[in-house]
């Protein structure tokens, strides 16, 4: 097996949080060589109905290629993609050891990964495996396994099917070519008011208000991330 290993001793080490699809990357919080992401957090509508639903994106890392300069600002040297840890996650085992206070509001915490194979981007949710959030710390240990009864397809919004959609979990495992995350998901999305459309077809927040008070609000704080690979 070989393992990753992201103990955040010398900065973000290519973890990032995310602003907007506008301003994209955010830097995460560091306290104690532990990274933060603290609520409010933006929408993620690019898989809205009829895809699988809305999340916040707490925390992320490029598998593969060179980010550019503002990039590299936010999440510093991303040592997953220098120390060459490749893009095979099939049966991969990840461990985190993080703790927080989370008014979950009905999401769980699960990990994302994402591939583009064939120019369309895919996203499978390991919500068979979600990740308890307590005030004290706790490791935890999931594995992707290439089973799609234990993922859920994030699929495309209506307008965002050029680039996003649904590619075989065993075929984006084999290679998570763009990143990986941890997020909340899904995310009940209540208009602040009457609309005169409907609102999977617009952008919470960007085209319409909604009730805070109905998402997640909290932080959560990660020590370590571990990822031990299946070299078959």
């Amino acid at each position: 097996m070989k393992t990753y290993v992201e103990a955040f001793d010398d900065g973000p080490g290519g973890w990032f949080g995310w602003l907007d699809n506008a301003r994209g990357p955010r830097p995460l919080e560091r306290v104690e060589s532990c990274v933060i992401s603290r609520s409010p957090w933006w929408i993620d509508y690019n898989h809205a109905p009829p895809g699988a639903g809305y999340m916040h994106l707490l925390f992320m890392l490029l598998t593969s290629g060179s980010p550019g300069e503002h990039h590299r600002e936010v999440s510093g040297d991303n040592r997953f993609v220098k120390g060459g840890f490749g893009t095979d996650f099939t049966n991969a085992e990840l461990t985190v050891r993080l703790r927080g206070e989370l008014l979950a509001r009905d999401t769980q915490f699960v990990l994302l990964c994402q591939g583009v194979h064939e120019g369309i981007c895919t996203g499978w949710l390991l919500t068979g495996q979600p990740i308890n959030i307590t005030s004290e710390w706790s490791e935890q240990t999931i594995t992707a396994v290439a089973d799609e009864s234990a993922w859920t397809c994030l699929g495309s919004r209506h307008d965002r099917s050029d680039y996003y959609g649904r590619t075989a979990l065993r075929t984006v495992l084999s290679d998570v070519n763009t990143n990986i995350l941890l997020v909340l998901f899904p995310l009940e999305i209540a208009p602040m008011g009457p609309l005169d459309d409907d609102p999977h077809l617009l952008r919470p927040e960007q085209d319409y208000p909604v009730w805070r008070s109905r998402l997640p609000e909290g932080y959560v704080m990660v020590d370590e991330v571990r990822i031990s690979f299946d070299e078959r």
